[in-house]
């Protein structure tokens, strides 16, 4: 009796932590429900100057590395190809919608350590773009399976080859 007890205890926590994270989700939707709609990605781009591939990591508000943007499906981490196109940049996710960025949105490029919760080892683990959108700053993080394009990527999006 005392481990069907014991049992019910460990799974109603368990559901208790589940619950939370779900609750969580939701209210944070809510309060980013004001943010301004992403750009849509236009019906044709140009031809790709570079193009890696990689992991989305995610979009948060700038400055702040763990604020995970949540509306719709722009927090879920996916596959991704990372394009710079004449236009902007544009990431096409396995799975999950495309998220575009306009060329003339692009504030600043870096690479990272970590942003929306992903932290790596190597300090230049992640390659962030910093873009407005509508008044208000976001970071977008993307992993590449090679780091090594990561200068030339943040040289070509800060030195206004966008």
């Amino acid at each position: 009796m005392t481990r069907v007890l014991l049992v019910l205890v460990v799974f109603l926590f368990f559901a208790l932590c589940v619950y939370g994270m779900w609750h969580g989700w939701k209210r944070r939707q809510a309060k980013q429900a004001g943010l301004p709609a992403f750009p849509a990605t236009p019906a044709t781009l140009g031809e790709p100057k570079l193009e890696t591939t990689g992991v989305y990591i995610g979009t948060t508000n700038a400055g702040n590395w763990q604020d995970r943007i949540q509306v719709g499906d722009i927090g879920h981490r996916a596959e991704a190809t990372l394009s710079l196109v004449p236009e902007g940049v544009a990431i096409d996710r396995v799975g999950a919608s495309p998220i575009f960025i306009p060329a003339e949105s692009i504030r600043d490029a870096r690479t990272d350590r970590g942003l929306a919760g992903k932290v790596m080892f190597s300090e230049e683990g992640l390659l962030v773009v910093q873009w407005e959108n509508q008044g208000h700053l976001f970071d977008t993080g993307f992993r590449g399976d090679d780091k090594a394009v990561y200068e030339e990527w943040v040289q070509a999006l800060v030195g206004g080859k966008a």
